[in-house]
């Protein structure tokens, strides 16, 4: 999975920031009431104090980091990153708008084609330079020349010119909202570009933690230290050090929790996160998010290159049970694009007809009646909820005749195997770089010779047009934009049948009773701010 995301464009028009709407924050139990709002940063928060010596515990169950490089990111590293690199702007889901960060105000002008944006002054890379325009340029423009990654986020940009110190302007080929473009959690790192280091022993960024130590492949992977010159200063309650101990089993972060040991587990299952609201030293936080399950089914190889064998897996996945295993965790989804997005399509909800699939697998020389069908898939170690889906798929298909071989795997493992083909069925997770429904077309279906995202490994010309037209329109004609997309998950999803997409993750946190200050953004999927957080006195 890309936590995984994994995932945006060039080309929107000022309705996303309208109709993208991130939906509101988790309640918090345990801890008492709803969640707390960040504690307020910047230029405000007291400048002479040092942080403390706490260390915040993050608990994922997968690798940490595949990539240093900021221009190239893009997958499980958006947590440690997003907290090392700053852009110029960051998403807002309560107000959905784009907030100040390194820019402090911006205009746009010519329709939506310039917009020149204002630098916050007295800010520091971790290298010890002086963040400018000149250095936000280079940046930028050094993650355009690289083309990894999210890079395509910037396509829309003609020119980039460095006004004065503290004023970058943006020429753009067509419009695009641009303070949007700039919160992307992928590919809008402002980073000094002489001080990039891809192997992780040095950052250069201008967020409030530098690395203290990274081990690939150890418990604790990876560690934070606080960057004393951070802009926006430090106060006592805050944390000064950040270490991430990745822990593949879900029972394992819970015990570990409760003994203290880590602060916050990213996701638990249905059980134990209602054990955790009922926990007296942990608090609990659930919200909506972007982010949903993708079956990926291999179009081009082995006996799930017929679309009818395709067309039955889909089929034999009973969507309603699964939402009602996970007891909230996960919600039915309606097409490949989440609530709240443009490009989301009522009416397009995923149908379980065991029949049916018996019908079309009878058709292809598959079911009850011939031989046994035996098909690999791959899915994230230490992820309950997909292991649910496993469990339940598993048992369907066994009375169609169909063996699942189904393996567990870390996200680079998976990944590596994905990208040779060598599966039949990929589960991953996919969200948005941000809250637009673009990179779901372009990074996961759009044709690729070698194989990133597209773990379908579908390759269909009208498809690709059609994905090209995207960004075009929605710069100019959004209910244009929203036909387009609805025809394009009608063409994926039902004729070619590449995915399932059986459910949209509800976020469900645990975290230790004396952390103030968590609000979950679905923008940042998996991301906690920790400069954002305070330990309880």
């Amino acid at each position: 999975m890309r936590w995984h995301k994994r995932l945006l464009v060039a080309g929107l028009t000022g309705v996303l920031a309208l109709t993208a709407a991130a939906c509101a924050g988790g309640q918090v139990r345990g801890a008492g009431g709803t969640p707390e709002p960040a504690k307020s940063s910047g230029p405000a928060a007291t400048q002479t104090a040092k942080a403390n010596d706490s260390t915040f515990v993050y608990v994922p169950n997968l690798d940490v980091v595949t990539d240093w490089d900021p221009a190239t990111s893009y997958s499980n590293e958006i947590v440690a990153l997003s907290n090392i690199y700053e852009g110029l702007t960051r998403y807002n889901f309560q107000s959905r708008e784009a907030e100040p960060r390194l820019a402090t105000e911006w205009t746009s002008a010519e329709g939506g084609k310039e917009w020149t944006f204002k630098l916050r002054q007295g800010v520091k890379f971790h290298s010890g330079a002086t963040l400018d325009a000149e250095a936000a340029k280079k940046a930028i423009e050094r993650t355009i020349e690289k083309k990894g990654g999210a890079a395509y986020i910037w396509d829309s940009v003609d020119t980039i010119e460095a006004v004065d110190a503290s004023t970058l302007k943006f020429t753009l080929k067509l419009a695009t909202p641009l303070d949007l473009v700039a919160s992307s959690g992928y590919a809008a790192y402002i980073y000094d570009v002489d001080a990039v280091d891809a192997d992780g022993k040095t950052t250069a960024g201008t967020g409030p933690y530098t690395i203290d130590s990274w081990q690939k492949g150890k418990e604790t992977e990876l560690t934070l230290k606080a960057f004393e010159d951070y802009w926006g200063g430090w106060t006592p309650e805050q944390y000064k050090k950040v270490a991430f101990r990745v822990t593949p089993e879900t029972t394992t972060a819970w015990q570990l929790l409760q003994k203290g040991e880590v602060n916050f587990v990213q996701r638990l299952n249905p059980q134990l996160y209602e054990q955790a609201g009922m926990t007296d030293n942990v608090q609990t936080a659930r919200s909506p998010s972007f982010q949903n399950l993708l079956v990926l089914f291999n179009t081009a190889a082995g006996p799930t290159k017929d679309v009818r064998v395709r067309q039955a897996l889909q089929l034999a996945i009973d969507y309603d049970g699964l939402a009602a295993a996970l007891k909230g965790a996960g919600l039915k989804g309606s097409g490949l694009v989440p609530e709240g997005l443009l490009g989301h399509v009522n009416g397009m909800e995923p149908e379980h007809d065991p029949a049916r699939a018996q019908e079309l697998l009878a058709e292809a020389g598959y079911g009850p009646d011939n031989a046994e069908l035996r098909l690999s898939l791959t899915y994230a170690q230490g992820d309950e909820d997909q292991k649910m889906l496993v469990t339940l798929l598993s048992s369907a298909l066994k009375k169609l005749n169909i063996t699942l071989q189904a393996k567990p795997m870390t996200w680079s493992a998976q990944w590596d195997l994905g990208k040779k083909q060598g599966q039949d069925i990929f589960v991953m997770y996919w969200y948005p770089d941000y809250p637009d429904a673009y990179s779901w077309f372009l990074n996961v279906f759009k044709s690729e010779d070698e194989p990133r995202f597209n773990l379908s490994y579908l390759k269909d010309r009208e498809i690709d047009a059609a994905i090209e037209k995207l960004p075009g329109l929605m710069a100019t004609d959004a209910l244009k934009a929203e036909d387009a997309f609805e025809e394009l998950q009608k063409k994926i999803i039902e004729e070619q049948a590449a995915v399932a997409v059986p459910y949209v993750q509800t976020y469900q946190r645990a975290l230790t009773a004396d952390v103030k200050g968590y609000v979950d953004n679905p923008a940042y999927p998996n991301v906690v701010f920790f400069y954002d957080l305070e330990r309880a006195r």
